[in-house]
């Protein structure tokens, strides 16, 4: 292999990464920002997303709306599912003083939930991707080959990651949640309704997951097996610090430029090991993860 081949699979593979993984990185917003606030990992994420991709595709090719009407009512669908959950079931668990585990076994029922309920409908049986908004059209980046969908998917992620970044440090919900995730009981004392802020947080998991949903897939099929994207997600959320919102937006990134130097350096059947070997490094290097801080210590 020469030097310009080298030099043009690191263009191809970086740029190409940062696409992947800006989907990565929302997802993982979306884990961080629940378990920062209710101290539990999320094991419906894939499905959620999963989900946020069927209801699009349903309402544009079965029931024939408009992307302008498909965007905002998926949006939403999935904003108010979310809160649904944390409202119906999550708030009735802690409630009926539930620990840990049950509250992570409740997220794994709506896994399962969710993935029964598309199969049952038969919407799983065929798989098919969404029309893309934007051209497909190649462009040249320095060597490297993008198309504009990817560079609109890039683009779109990184806008909404800034919108978050502005939500969580300059409005009064933001602070809230940021309260919240540091000392709840503290919050508490100080007026904070810790249920509502829940609420909202699983609102917003889910519009994020929509969000991820809406831009990656175009690019791939949709199917009930799509929902295993989570664990990319999860690798980026550990990798990046699981109670860090920049660090899942960095693990994110690095997950998908791993991915995809991976795939053009070693064999595209190693791609599937990049992630759990980037767990492993991060595990025995800096378990808490590039931005998770300093570890701390909880009786169990």
């Amino acid at each position: 292999m020469s030097y310009s081949d080298i030099w043009l699979f690191l263009q191809q593979g970086v740029l190409s990464g940062l696409v992947t993984g800006s989907v990565y990185a929302l997802l993982a917003l979306a884990i961080v920002s629940v378990f920062k606030t209710t101290d539990v990992p999320n094991f419906a994420q894939g499905e959620i997303f999963m989900m946020g991709g069927y209801i699009a595709l349903t309402l544009l090719l079965i029931f024939g709306f408009s992307y302008a009407l498909v965007i905002p009512l998926t949006l939403i669908g999935m904003a108010f599912g979310g809160a649904l959950f944390q409202r119906v079931v999550m708030e009735r668990v802690t409630g009926s003083k539930g620990v840990g585990v049950q509250l992570v076994i409740a997220t794994l029922g709506l896994a399962y939930a969710l993935k029964g309920a598309v199969r049952q409908t038969g919407l799983g049986d065929t798989p098919r991707s969404l029309p893309a908004l934007v051209p497909t059209d190649a462009i040249l980046i320095g060597d490297a080959v993008l198309t504009k969908l990817d560079v609109a998917i890039f683009l779109v992620a990184l806008l909404v990651m800034g919108l978050i970044y502005v939500m969580f440090t300059h409005t009064r919900i933001g602070k809230a949640m940021r309260a919240v995730g540091m000392n709840p009981r503290a919050a508490q004392i100080v007026g904070i309704r810790l249920s509502h802020v829940r609420m909202l947080v699983w609102a917003m998991s889910g519009l994020i997951s929509a969000l991820a949903a809406l831009l990656i897939t175009p690019k791939v099929l949709v199917t009930p097996e799509i929902a295993h994207i989570a664990i990319l997600a999860y690798a980026a959320a550990i990798v990046g610090g699981f109670t860090s919102l920049p660090g899942a937006v960095l693990g994110g990134l690095i997950i998908g430029i791993v991915e995809n130097l991976v795939g053009l350096f070693v064999s595209t059947n190693a791609i599937v090991v990049a992630p759990f070997l980037a767990i492993l490094v991060t595990l025995i290097v800096r378990p808490q993860g590039l931005l998770g801080g300093q570890p701390q210590v909880k009786k169990v």
